[in-house]
């Protein structure tokens, strides 16, 4: 069986550590803004999964076609409409809501498409980000939010509240729900009140049961 080379797994964010750990051997797998396919290739060589990557750059198309990570190029503000619903087991959209143009649609099309699906986003909310903003009246930029206003990619913010009230509105099930805090490690503070202490969040999510998604 094919092992990931070590520094590959050494490259890796931890957030995608986390997400690796949460899928099934043998899943079928998408993912969106796939970026340079760490995520599919570890996927791949260590649980046997069939994995598909959408991502919209061109540099980082080429990184996974080297890495051997099967890559469509494609926006994800116009949708999944090439797949059947339920077409895959997984579906993971990682560090991209944030930046997407319609994240509902999106979250809407994730639904329609995966069996389960897992999103990772930075919390707006962190008390870091809200004493920033604060006590310094400027836009807060953390190691997680690393962006000067002027050249951010994040055009819709959220909090952890937002997502939770989000998915309690649409129909839409939290399986599993996990906070990493500043230095992007689990804890007490993070799992207590995670909308305070969280920095990054990671959910599974379906759609609860006779509820179905409602695309535009």
């Amino acid at each position: 069986m094919n092992t990931l080379p070590k520094r590959l797994s050494d490259r890796i964010r931890l957030d995608l550590e986390i997400i690796a750990d949460l899928i099934e051997s043998d899943s079928r797998v998408l993912d969106l803004g796939c970026g340079e396919g760490e995520l599919l290739a570890k996927l791949t060589a260590e649980k046997r999964c069939q994995g598909q990557g959408i991502e919209i750059e061109d540099v980082n198309i080429c990184a996974c076609v080297e890495k051997g990570v099967p890559v469509i190029h494609a926006d994800l503000d116009l949708g999944l409409n090439d797949y059947p619903d339920q077409s895959f087991d997984y579906v993971i959209l990682s560090r991209t809501l944030q930046v997407v143009k319609r994240p509902d649609f999106i979250l809407k099309e994730m639904l329609r498409v995966g069996k389960i699906c897992i999103v990772s986003f930075p919390n707006f909310g962190a008390l870091r980000v809200r004493s920033h903003l604060f006590f310094r009246g400027r836009m807060p930029v953390t190691r997680n939010l690393p962006y000067q206003w002027f050249n951010t990619p994040n055009i819709h913010l959220l909090t952890i509240k937002d997502f939770k009230t989000f998915c309690r509105t649409e129909g839409i099930r939290i399986l599993k729900q996990i906070h990493l805090g500043s230095e992007r490690k689990q804890g007490i503070w993070p799992d207590l009140m995670p909308n305070l202490f969280a920095h990054l969040s990671i959910f599974t999510i379906e759609m609860a049961r006779n509820a179905k998604p409602k695309t535009d």
